[in-house]
């Protein structure tokens, strides 16, 4: 369902003006703001239209409330756009009751990327929808694409995709209701992927007839406080409008899908319940981009919701035959995206102490569909972008142990790389179930990253599936998604001291890391200066900075990390950098502002940096609680102590995070270059030989 619109000049609303049955521009029903006139918070927006219509908004889990203020002396009106959802739809459905003072309807859409490939340009989901207002309507119509029928009180009919997958204009349909001029009106709204009636079900459940929308706001705000209270901060020169923005981004995702009674729509297109245990299904699960940090925060602060999440995913893999897909967008899957992120996001989540689902199901799911291809990871069909296969091109890895140049995946090298994290992360699995066995296997084959490491050239680049090497530039973005051979290269988050021998020693990838984050002049390069240097607004480069602990100069993760948090976050409305990825960038800023970063797919030892702040206390969901205390002023950890007692490791172990405990740090100006360099002091790598 699209939001509800306002506007003063709506078909119906007994304006002069011409009825127009295209307005393919938004220029004759829509309505303009001014930002200033808006504000917003965890679970309130408020705007103060140009038509002169006072807007405010709330929400609970799974319905809205809405009041809508229409000046005096002017028409009120109301467009439901049923159709249009962000990508187009399908199909769509309206109904108006104006004796009920109610609107039911429904949109069917999907199209996740559609505009990339045809494979995706298709529907896989239903979204139900009821309105309850508490004024009557004075007028109604509808319209289906240039076809209005003012007095009319139903409409259907989807906008379609395009040929490109680009919902064409002036198609859909919808309907209006009128009031009388200067109405004050409020509306409560239930949704639902099951059903109409469901939909009223979840809103007698949450919003029933007599609430207030002061209510409904309190009740967000209280929501939002409890989770984002869950991480204290105090004090510091960290900005705690960028820390709590990033927070609440962090934990806007996955999306609550299940219904008040438990039940949900499958990705095998039937109802479902929830299983033993289960308090919620999820939905959208951006896995190339969450399963590196942000899965890893939602089960450090509320291991019950990442228990859910991780439930939903296998549940998702159940319905779908086994497999397990990359991006999942409601009730289907897209395939969108390299890699099998689903071992490292399972794996994370249980690393954190987030067990509370069948695991040990899903950990024997994922070893089958990384030891046996299916038709669909042998297929072509949507590749580069949306490959169907859990693990494209997996017989390749099977025979000659990397994704090669030319395969059914978007780029060999970042395949071979992100497939290398997945099996680490098999292992880790394999290991805390006592099966030692298949962890050495899984363990070995992520070792699988040194084919494609060119002995030369000492970079990860494609190659042909002969053993021959193509013509290469370490700038370019060939055989990598989203990044260049110098971004990707770092990508082994796991064996950072087997690259490191690799590239030559300590001394050799010291120097690469500072020409990756440098300028030749020194200055900072950060972002948008080539594929030589790092792009610290996208995932595959962010962890690159923490590597400096690996190498014994903690110190200069400290400074890039700070440098970067600076110069490319701000709590201005462009202060995200790139693409938040639905909460993935989000969590690396809040990683990286308290001082800990989890650098290992499927392990929980964590990172130690600099914090943001002076005080940091996280308040886990099971009670369990860790202490962060920054004294003194600068960038730079100058001595250490865990647990009241001095450390000169700049990590943590995995104990660490399952009882918690105090971190005591002294910060300085200047670095102390003695802490944290011994080869003993510095983090574990894992080797995969």
């Amino acid at each position: 369902m699209a939001p509800l619109a306002t506007c003063r000049s709506c078909p119906g609303s007994g304006r002069s003006n011409p009825l127009r049955p295209r307005d393919e521009k938004d220029r004759t029903y829509a309505v303009h703001f001014a930002h200033v006139n808006e504000s917003a918070a965890p679970g309130w927006y408020q705007v103060l239209l140009e038509s002169g219509v006072k807007v405010e908004l709330s929400a609970t889990p799974r319905t809205g409330s809405g009041r809508f203020t229409f000046p005096p002396e002017q028409p009120a009106a109301m467009l439901l756009r049923v159709s249009n959802s962000e990508v187009g739809s399908s199909d769509a459905a309206v109904e108006i009751d104006a004796a009920a003072r109610t609107v039911r309807g429904s949109v069917t859409s999907g199209n996740f990327c559609g505009y990339l490939d045809a494979v995706d340009r298709r529907s896989y989901y239903t979204l139900y929808f009821v309105a309850e207002f508490d004024r009557p309507f004075t007028s109604t119509g509808a319209w289906h694409d240039g076809t209005l029928s003012p007095g009319a009180t139903s409409a259907s009919g989807g906008t379609g995709y395009g040929d490109k997958g680009i919902p064409p204009p002036g198609k859909g349909s919808g309907a209006w209701i009128g009031f009388a001029p200067g109405s004050t009106v409020a509306v409560r709204v239930g949704i639902s992927y099951l059903s109409g009636a469901a939909a009223a079900a979840n809103l007698r459940a949450e919003n029933p007839a007599g609430t207030t929308i002061e209510s409904v706001r309190a009740r967000a705000r209280a929501a939002w406080n409890e989770e984002l209270g869950r991480i204290g901060v105090q004090g510091g020169g960290g900005n705690r409008t960028i820390f709590y923005t990033a927070l609440y981004h962090a934990l806007l995702h996955p999306n609550l899908f299940s219904d008040a009674d438990g039940r949900y729509m499958g990705f095998d297109g039937s109802p479902h319940t929830l299983a033993a245990g289960q308090g919620a299904q999820y939905a959208n699960f951006s896995g190339w981009d969450v399963y590196r940090s942000q899965l890893q925060l939602v089960a450090l602060l509320d291991p019950a919701v990442a228990s859910d999440i991780a439930q939903s995913l296998y549940d998702q893999a159940l319905q779908s035959g086994g497999e397990w897909d990359r991006w999942t967008h409601q009730s289907g899957g897209t395939h969108v995206m390299e890699g099998d992120p689903s071992p490292p996001a399972i794996a994370g989540i249980v690393a954190f102490g987030a067990t509370r689902f069948d695991w040990k199901g899903a950990t024997a799911s994922l070893i089958h569909a990384a030891t046996v291809p299916t038709d669909h990871d042998r297929s072509k069909e949507g590749c580069p972008v949306e490959c169907p296969g859990q693990r494209p091109s997996l017989d390749q890895w099977l025979s000659i142990h990397y994704i090669a140049a030319v395969s059914n995946a978007w780029g060999g090298a970042g395949e071979t790389l992100e497939d290398a994290a997945a099996d680490f992360a098999l292992a880790q699995l394999a290991r805390r179930l006592g099966d030692t066995q298949t962890e050495k296997t899984f363990l070995a084959r992520s070792g699988y990253w040194r084919n494609l490491f060119h002995p030369g050239r000492r970079y990860v680049q494609d190659r042909n599936a002969d053993g021959s090497w193509p013509a290469f530039d370490p700038a370019s973005d060939q055989g990598f998604a989203e990044g260049s051979s110098a971004q990707y290269t770092w990508m082994v988050p796991f064996d950072a001291r087997g690259l490191f021998d690799a590239m030559g020693g300590d001394a050799d990838a010291l120097r690469r890391l500072d020409a990756f984050f440098h300028l030749p002049d020194g200055s900072w390069a950060l972002t948008s200066l080539g594929g030589l240097h790092a792009e610290m607004d996208n995932e595959p480069s962010t962890a690159a900075a923490w590597l400096y602990l690996f190498a014994g100069q903690p110190w200069k993760t400290q400074a890039t990390v700070r440098q970067a948090m600076d110069a490319l976050w701000s709590a201005e409305p462009w202060g995200i950098p790139g693409n938040d990825d639905l909460g993935a960038m989000s969590a690396w800023y809040v990683w990286s502002a308290i001082g800990l970063y989890p650098q290992y797919p499927g392990r929980a030892e964590l990172l130690l940096g600099s914090p943001s702040f002076s005080r940091v206390d996280v308040r886990r969901g099971n009670g369990v609680r860790i202490a962060i205390a920054a004294r003194g002023t600068g960038k730079f950890v100058r001595a250490a102590r865990i647990d009241g007692r001095p450390s000169r490791r700049l990590w943590l172990p995995e104990s660490f995070v399952a009882r918690g405990g105090s971190i005591e740090l002294q910060l300085g100006a200047s670095p102390d270059q003695t802490l944290g360099t011994e080869p003993a002091d510095r983090p574990p790598s894992f080797s995969g030989r």
